[in-house]
């Protein structure tokens, strides 16, 4: 599985992702520092990330219906931390 981690939030991100969905590939990319200066970046980091991911838990599911699976795994993270999140979801041998 690939796997990039930066800070505290996108371990856990990363923790809880692949705790709910076992997934074959993970990128997590934080690109807070492209955002300072814009809405949501309050100086702390680690609130704007691009995702992709790929998991057996999306065959057979939509886009939104993905991205809502995505949104269970984390929970709280994505009203206390994070402030956006650009993501790519994908079922194996898509």
């Amino acid at each position: 599985m690939t796997q990039t981690t930066t800070g505290p939030v996108a371990a856990e991100m990363t923790r809880r992702l692949t705790e709910a969905l076992s997934p074959t590939r993970l990128d997590l990319v934080d690109e807070s520092d492209h955002h300072i200066g814009h809405a949501g970046h309050d100086g702390r980091g680690e609130s704007h990330f691009r995702l992709e991911i790929e998991a057996e838990a999306f065959s057979g599911l939509n886009r939104v219906q993905r991205q809502r699976l995505v949104y269970r795994a984390l929970g709280d993270l994505m009203h206390e931390r994070v402030h956006a999140l650009s993501m790519t979801t994908t079922a194996p041998g898509e």
